[in-house]
């Protein structure tokens, strides 16, 4: 694919530039007054990747405080819906053919992040355990959503952008397509992200790089495309 970096150039410019055009939503117009026709999903966001294991990353776990502060906010303003699917694999895990082995059943990789866990509502979460990328496959998330009908507003949060953040909202998004549902998804990008394996490091190690800029906007900008709602941030 002759040429391929630089007629990328002008996607990339146009794709920087979007991305700091992105703005903040009111919490309060989100909401509008119907705390119960609301629901945040936070994938992901257990020690195995932010704090400590082979696929933990700091940068990731910069997106804690925000989901937080974030967490707080709605519980004050009374969504009671608090939805974290979590990678719960077995040792024997298929999955590990293509990842380290991470968040093992029983290890405190696999658990809620302790920032989360302290939170006076956290007895409150609804617990979803995943053995694959996706939330929905082979778990109990599409149960809990259609016995959710009353929720129309889905809030995205979580890591990894490009992996299980992307495949949650999009199934989030689709599933209301096929069914025919008027249904908002709504992504937080201050409450996203992924890891980053620049080239050079990634060269170095034998290891397939992974730029968390591209990878974070790219797939940000895809999700859009497809119904799902960026924005900034919500306050």
């Amino acid at each position: 694919m002759a040429g391929f970096v630089e007629s990328a150039e002008p996607f990339l410019r146009y794709l920087e530039h979007w991305h700091e055009h992105l703005k903040e939503e009111s919490l309060d117009e989100l909401i509008a007054g119907k705390p119960e026709r609301v629901a945040v999903v936070c994938v992901d966001v257990i020690v195995g990747f932010c704090k400590e294991g082979p696929l933990a990353s700091p940068r990731v776990d910069t997106i804690v405080e925000p989901i937080v502060r974030l967490f707080t906010a709605l519980h004050e303003r009374g969504v009671k819906h608090f939805v974290l699917p979590q990678d719960t694999h077995e040792p024997d895990a298929v999955e590990f053919m293509s990842y380290p082995p991470h968040c093992i059943r029983g290890t405190i990789e696999a658990e809620t992040v302790p920032e989360l866990q302290a939170l006076p509502f956290s007895d409150k979460f609804t617990i979803i355990e995943k053995n694959a990328l996706s939330a929905f496959v082979d778990t109990s998330l599409p149960a809990w959503v259609r016995e959710h009908p009353e929720v129309d507003t889905y809030i995205v949060t979580g890591d990894c952008t490009d992996l299980c953040t992307y495949n949650l909202a999009l199934h989030l998004r689709m599933d209301a397509n096929a069914r025919q549902l008027e249904r908002r998804v709504v992504l937080a990008e201050d409450c996203v992200d992924t890891f980053d394996i620049p080239v050079e490091t990634a060269q170095q190690l034998g290891i397939r790089p992974h730029p968390g800029d591209f990878h974070h906007l790219v797939f940000l900008h895809h999700m859009e495309q497809n119904g799902v709602e960026i924005v900034k941030g919500l306050a």
